[in-house]
């Protein structure tokens, strides 16, 4: 298999415009589980709740300072606790996938969307992103976006979401 972990993210925020809750995954990839909350905040009239274990990300348009060598500018860009994760590059704005890598690792990032809509800096209700992993395959992102677009991942991604109707979303439990 190529793809080794999955991630599914929704729009469950009422406050913040940008976050966007786990509410699934196969708990197999050590970047996101380490950024797993470790305590509880309570809701505030400006800040949703956070429960011990949450992974929340924030996904918003690309801040200028970000830069690097690059040959073109990402689209939108994930955050976790204000630490930049991954660039999300949308080669083609008529379908609902996009790529990426994980910062500081050599591992790609596809993303599939549903739903994903952003109406003045606001991620719209029912907005799903699913991020799959492909660990070691950074140099190969655009091959597998390619080969994400063509259905040739589709087995694999199936696969990765039935393991995560056994997992639970207590990064305590297997």
């Amino acid at each position: 298999m190529i793809l080794t972990d999955y991630y599914r993210f929704e729009r469950l925020a009422t406050k913040a415009k940008s976050r966007m809750d786990c509410t699934a995954s196969t708990m197999t990839y050590e970047e996101f589980e380490e950024k797993r909350a470790t305590k509880a905040t309570k809701a505030t009239e400006h800040r949703d709740a956070t429960n011990v274990g949450d992974l929340i990300i924030y996904y918003n348009d690309t801040p200028t300072q970000f830069g690097g060598n690059v040959h073109r500018k990402a689209d939108k860009s994930i955050t976790i606790k204000s630490k930049n994760l991954s660039s999300v590059y949308v080669p083609d704005v008529n379908r609902d996938f996009a790529y990426g890598d994980f910062t500081g690792t050599n591992d790609a990032l596809l993303f599939v969307f549903y739903n994903l809509e952003v109406k003045n800096g606001e991620i719209q209700e029912g907005a799903i992103i699913e991020v799959f992993v492909a660990r070691g395959k950074s140099r190969d992102r655009v091959p597998l976006y390619n080969a994400l677009c063509d259905g040739e991942l589709d087995e694999e991604m199936d696969a990765l979401r039935k393991r995560t109707a056994k997992a639970s979303t207590d990064p305590k439990k297997p």
